[in-house]
């Protein structure tokens, strides 16, 4: 790998690292990859193409991201044809996206925390995707149960749709299961999508009009790695959740 660029961020240095051999770029801030892309912008991370799966299963054209990183989703959404919102309380993220990982100008960027962004704004939605992360840690006020009260409020009835990512370390980590609950208080319908028995892996929580969706294959191929990803998303499937105690 080699370095591209390195730019310091209210979150800290982001760095932007580059496999020559396969032009794969890499959104790195601290130790975290929080984006991996081939050289047009498409996700190489599994759990993006789970998530543009299941928001093509739904039917969502209209979306809101909450989160930023290399913006991948977003570009792969637009490329298909939906209207994307994003918003990130850091706006290095949105310039990062724009100039090494192609994400589109048609995707209109805010720089706001989502949950306020959500408050001050009436708009519906087809789906809210929640990918906040500061390091590995999903920021506390995105698990608890009025940031869930308040998107539901923004999804488009009776289709709308709520996905959020939950990046899991390993067996200990309850984060996945955090979410769910969380949702489960506000929602009925509650599902979580994930590859059980992974270390650092990638789970899906999700809650609204989505019982009728299954668990996604490959639908947007990169340049690299289609075959570790296709493999990933046929390994993920639904599961229950241990809920977490009051």
């Amino acid at each position: 790998m080699s370095t591209v660029t390195k730019q310091a961020s209210p979150l800290g240095t982001i760095a932007i690292l580059e496999n020559r051999k396969t032009g794969v770029l890499i959104y790195q801030q601290g130790h975290c990859h929080q984006s991996e892309a081939d050289a047009n912008g498409v996700s190489i991370s599994a759990y993006i193409h789970a998530l543009f799966g299941l928001l093509q299963q739904a039917g969502s054209r209209d979306v809101l991201l909450i989160g930023c990183g290399g913006g991948t989703l977003a570009t792969m959404l637009h490329r298909a044809g939906a209207t994307v919102t994003m918003v990130d309380i850091d706006e290095t993220a949105f310039d990062i996206a724009r100039r090494y990982f192609k994400l589109p100008k048609a995707v209109e960027c805010y720089i706001a925390d989502g949950e306020t962004f959500l408050a001050q704004r009436r708009h519906r939605y087809d789906a809210i995707v929640l990918d906040a992360y500061i390091g590995t840690e999903i920021p506390a006020q995105f698990l608890e149960p009025r940031f869930f009260k308040l998107a539901r409020t923004r999804l488009k009835k009776p289709r709308g749709c709520l996905f959020a990512n939950a990046y899991i370390v390993n067996s200990r980590d309850r984060k996945a299961d955090r979410l769910a609950t969380a949702m489960g208080r506000v929602f009925s319908g509650v599902r979580l999508l994930d590859e059980k028995g992974s270390t650092n892996r990638n789970a899906i929580a999700m809650a609204g009009a989505v019982a009728e969706l299954v668990p996604p294959s490959l639908i947007m191929k990169p340049k690299a790695d289609v075959d570790d990803i296709a493999n990933t998303l046929k390994r993920m499937r639904f599961r229950s959740w241990r809920p977490r105690a009051s």
